[in-house]
């Protein structure tokens, strides 16, 4: 979708290469492709990066590099700094999930980024100043910092599911009718005694144990079958024992 095209991620001075290899990986995860690194280090292991974005390197290969910030998000309306320190500004702070539909509706018409900053020493405060949110990720007292994959995820996931671009899966096989059921519950109950797993003064009282457990969920046509086939077959087994069992 064009709002989800619309999403870039951009990691300031990131230290790792596997944090860069591993954030193509969990962007296209969110079906987002625009990554732009501020300032790529030297050092960075980009063969490291390669390994950790296993089969992301075309979004690797297809990033986009700026020497500042400012170059980074100039095409940029709604720009989300994350920080995990609070205090002055950064009190104003949105969740991740708040902060979705914000940008989902700017991302409509225009380009949108989220910020990520360097994994020792985060974002500065002349870079904070040039966005325009704050994006603040839950997380408990005893380790507030977030690996900088983690937290890319994180944002990105709560943006592609906002943008309802998925949809689970369904059961596409038809409800079992009453009819079929018992049918089902009627072979269970031979089974049932042809195993000797109860007797007749107690059947009544497990063939309602037994509609309560199969009540509890939806029961497709399939399910049934398969139900049948189980105690059909439980019931051939039993024959042939007691037929075993004469002959011996």
């Amino acid at each position: 979708m064009a709002v989800l095209d619309n999403i870039r991620v951009v990691l300031v001075e990131p230290i790792f290469g596997g944090n860069i290899g591993s954030v193509c990986r969990v962007i296209n995860n969110n079906d987002i492709t625009d990554l732009a690194i501020v300032k790529p280090r030297p050092t960075t292991d980009w063969d490291d990066a390669r390994k950790l974005a296993c089969n992301a390197k075309d979004q690797l290969d297809a990033r986009k590099e700026f020497n500042t910030l400012a170059e980074a998000i100039a095409d940029c309306t709604v720009v989300a700094a994350t920080s995990a320190r609070t205090g002055f500004y950064r009190d104003t702070a949105y969740t991740p999930r708040e902060f979705s539909p914000i940008a989902l509706e700017s991302a409509k018409d225009h380009k949108i980024a989220l910020v990520f900053g360097r994994e020792d020493k985060g974002l500065h405060n002349e870079e904070l100043a040039l966005c325009t949110h704050i994006i603040q990720i839950p997380s408990s007292k005893r380790y507030t910092s977030l690996n900088l994959s983690h937290a890319v995820m994180l944002c990105c996931h709560e943006l592609f599911t906002a943008s309802e671009t998925f949809q689970p899966s369904e059961e596409k096989a038809d409800e079992a009718g009453s009819e079929l059921r018992e049918r089902m519950f009627a072979t269970w109950r031979e089974m049932m005694i042809k195993t000797e797993f109860t007797h007749e003064q107690k059947l009544e009282h497990m063939m309602m144990g037994l509609r309560r457990i199969f009540s509890r969920g939806k029961l497709t046509v399939p399910d049934v079958k398969i139900l049948m086939g189980l105690a059909k077959q439980s019931i051939w087994v039993s024959n042939q024992w007691k037929k075993a069992e004469k002959h011996d």
